[in-house]
């Protein structure tokens, strides 16, 4: 079953900020976009544990995001995302 994934206006916000900072649009659109793919899929599985067994952080060059798992209503929350080069 896939998860409804959310991002949140910071997030946006944070994205638009590194996308508009990079000096190559294409490694930051396909790792966003890969990331949200996989959390739609599987977000438990896709990436790592960082606070909680809820709150997890996934990373994909040149992008990592904080997202938080709501497993009883499939749901998926991305809090930030940010640049890792």
């Amino acid at each position: 079953m896939n998860y409804d994934v959310e991002w949140t206006s910071e997030a946006e916000n944070d994205l638009a900020s590194i996308w508009n900072a990079a000096s190559d649009l294409k490694p930051v659109t396909e790792a966003s976009a890969w990331l949200d793919a996989h959390l739609a899929i599987d977000p438990l599985h896709s990436v790592e544990p960082w606070t909680s067994s809820v709150h997890r952080i996934g990373v994909r060059d040149p992008v990592g995001i904080e997202f938080e798992v709501i497993e009883h209503d499939k749901s998926v929350i991305v809090h930030s995302i940010f640049s890792i080069g």
